[in-house]
């Protein structure tokens, strides 16, 4: 393991960020509707210049109210769902584990429709009602972990084979209650529903709602890449981070629940999309090395990237109908998925 420098883990940043920043740009232009390259970087630099009013309504429809709301939150879930990933990954010692594999997406989405279905019954203050569905789906993400957690105990530690068997299981039971929660909906947003269970980012979140889901990425980000020193020890496994003064029940806890939370966030905004927190992680790995210093970083701008490029590609490929996000994300993870759990039990 290299030694890490701020310069490097600057240099290393930055290269991610001007790439995501480019991503970012090309997915302003794709879409149903044409936009030029010159005429997308000049009126970027209208707006960062002040001077909005000079670009038309038309266009400003179209990039600024549209398309980029929707990049901005396809950055945010594609960096929640990879540290979490990341985390996951680290603290069982198994490159399977992930929110979406764990159970985590599904506690968060079955979490986040209980608060869809309570909230219109309860006379909540706008600014609760806010954060309301974010916080059921944060709740069913701690519950779905804290589930599997206890199932994955083997004579009081954990067993990541028998934490990821319990996993898929919760999982499928968890999809099982979604299914009849769904019928308790109505039948206009039975549609809605069922196509936000499959990952979307068209809903973009009001202002407070947005200032929430920032406040809590950078929180549980923060709190996690404290712990990025210690993930490094439990590597070599729980026994050996402890004799290195590791406090590996405080790790455990702490980065469960932050990466819990990072889940739910995401996917009450875009609902379940899977493998984003499988197959990031393990690209980032294999440029960036396994220092979590690092990696924790690296992961969130390349989730950013991979699900701006896979929305974009959800916009265009069937445009102008659009195709839900995580199906895209299910084609590439998938294989990679298989190739991992083949190549472990090889």
């Amino acid at each position: 393991m290299k030694p890490l420098t701020l310069s490097r883990l600057f240099l290393q940043c930055t290269i991610l960020g001007a790439i995501l920043f480019c991503v970012m740009v090309l997915a302003l232009k794709f879409g149903a509707i044409h936009v030029s390259l010159y005429g997308l970087g000049r009126d970027l630099l209208r707006v960062f210049l002040g001077q909005s009013k000079q670009i038309s309504s038309e266009y400003s429809l179209i990039v600024l109210n549209i398309r980029l709301p929707r990049i901005l939150l396809a950055v945010f879930v594609g960096a929640s769902l990879s540290i979490a990933g990341t985390s996951f990954q680290a603290l069982l010692r198994n490159p399977l584990a992930d929110p979406y594999v764990l159970g985590v997406s599904s506690g968060a989405a079955v979490g986040s429709i209980l608060a869809l279905l309570v909230e219109p019954h309860l006379a909540l203050a706008p600014e609760i009602a806010a954060v309301f569905t974010p916080l059921g789906g944060f709740l069913g993400a701690v519950v779905a972990i804290t589930a599997v957690y206890f199932l994955g105990r083997r004579e009081g530690r954990i067993d990541s084979n028998t934490l990821l068997l319990g996993g898929v299981i919760t999982a499928s039971l968890l999809s099982a209650l979604i299914a009849l929660l769904l019928t308790a909906l109505p039948s206009s947003n039975f549609r809605g529903m069922t196509y936000w269970l499959m990952g979307e980012l068209s809903a973009v979140p009001s202002r407070p709602l947005a200032w929430v889901l920032r406040v809590g990425f950078l929180i549980a980000a923060a709190v996690i890449y404290m712990t990025a020193s210690d993930l490094n020890l439990l590597l070599s496994g729980e026994k050996e981070a402890m004799h290195l003064g590791v406090d590996v029940r405080r790790v455990r806890i702490v980065v469960y629940v932050a990466a819990s939370a990072l889940t739910g966030l995401a996917v009450a905004m875009s609902g379940s999309i899977g493998y984003v927190g499988l197959l990031v992680p393990h690209v980032m790995r294999m440029i960036f090395g396994s220092d979590h210093r690092i990696l924790i970083p690296a992961s969130a701008f390349g989730g950013a990237i991979a699900l701006v490029i896979a929305d974009t590609l959800a916009r265009t490929i069937a445009a102008p109908s659009e195709l839900p996000v995580g199906a895209i994300t299910a084609i590439a993870g998938a294989p990679l998925f298989i190739y991992l759990l083949r190549r472990r039990l090889a």
